[in-house]
């Protein structure tokens, strides 16, 4: 090969490794907060590489309490690009504070109705939807001669002293979903008497909405005010439960996807959150939850309710998000001394 020849190969090889290395450099790195249950972020990553391996997710993950703060207290200097797997009333909250990109993600009519911010700029879209029940041990029950409660009411009865536990508000979407349920079921006053009396029941206040759930299937209570899919996975694993849909109805939330406003990574971050919207991503969060956002998409789950989402009740998420803060620091201030050590 003649020097020429070879000066000419070398200075096409090495344009061929500055544009590999400059490929590689290209690739979008968003930071996503989230309250995914941890065991499932692996898959969502890895789902969504499959189609998209040029972003990686770097993931911020924590209960929904502390995942809300964390956004709140970095208004002025946010750090996330995107919110994938966060309760709608906290997103709501988010807009509230004009924290959220308004996009409107390819897909977005496939969604149903519930599951959709309607409005004329929309800045979030729902994935799942999880709805509250109580985890009855039947086994730790006979011993303690405890009868099988039919209605949140009844769990004020003196007879379960001691022997229901439920997830702190402030930590957990689901302890959220509870309180904020029980104040619109009951109204406001009323609300806050029927947790008085629950409260005297109470042995303690987990910073997990499915702690309660999986302790009364481990029989270390006997009841567990927990969600209904985790219920359901509970019984199908051999746990000796009754699942119990309380008369009065059933609080829900769902988790929800939205962009950060600021972020200068928009892009990419639209392509995350139209993704997230997809056949595909919906498939992947049945997984885990019985409702989710695409009709069609969901299959039965054994145990859990057919008539699902006629037990829950006509949710006010734009109230529970408007009162979300002062909802928080009066059961702070009233039951926080049984809550677990964070």
């Amino acid at each position: 090969m003649s020097k020429k020849n070879w000066m000419h190969r070398l200075a096409v090889l090495a344009g061929i490794t500055t544009v590999s290395v400059a490929a590689h450099a290209a690739k979008t790195e968003l930071t996503v907060y989230t309250a995914v249950e941890a065991e499932d972020l692996k898959k969502y990553a890895a789902r969504f590489n499959q189609d998209h391996p040029d972003i990686k997710i770097n993931w911020v993950r924590d209960s929904t309490g502390i995942v809300t703060a964390k956004l709140l207290a970095e208004k002025e200097n946010p750090q996330a690009d995107v919110v994938w797997g966060l309760a709608a009333t906290s997103l709501m909250l988010l807009d509230g504070e004009e924290m959220l990109q308004s996009y409107k993600p390819k897909g977005f009519e496939k969604l149903s109705p519930k599951f959709r911010d309607n409005s004329a700029e929309p800045v979030w879209t729902g994935m799942d939807a999880w709805m509250a029940a109580v985890c009855y041990n039947t086994v730790e029950a006979e011993k303690l001669g405890l009868p099988k409660p039919t209605s949140w009411q009844d769990l004020t009865k003196p007879v379960y002293k001691g022997h229901i536990i439920m997830p702190n508000p402030n930590s957990s979407g689901t302890g959220f979903l509870d309180v904020s349920s029980w104040l619109q079921i009951f109204g406001e006053e009323k609300g806050w008497e029927y947790m008085d009396g629950l409260h005297q029941n109470i042995s303690r206040y987990t910073h997990s909405g499915s702690k309660p759930c999986k302790l009364a299937a481990a029989g270390e209570t006997a009841i567990g005010i927990s969600f209904a899919f985790r219920a359901a996975k509970s019984k199908k694993k051999g746990a000796p439960l009754d699942i119990v849909f309380p008369s009065e109805g059933l609080g829900w939330d769902m988790e929800a996807t939205a962009i950060i406003k600021g972020t200068d990574k928009l892009e990419a971050a639209q392509t995350l959150v139209d993704w997230t919207v997809s056949k595909k991503a919906n498939e992947m969060y049945n997984k885990g939850y019985a409702v989710v956002a695409m009709p069609g998409i969901a299959k039965p789950v054994k145990y859990f309710p057919e008539n699902a989402e006629s037990l829950m009740i006509d949710n006010d998420f734009g109230w529970s998000a408007a009162n979300r803060k002062v909802i928080l620091k009066t059961w702070q201030e009233r039951y926080d001394s049984k809550s677990d050590p964070k």
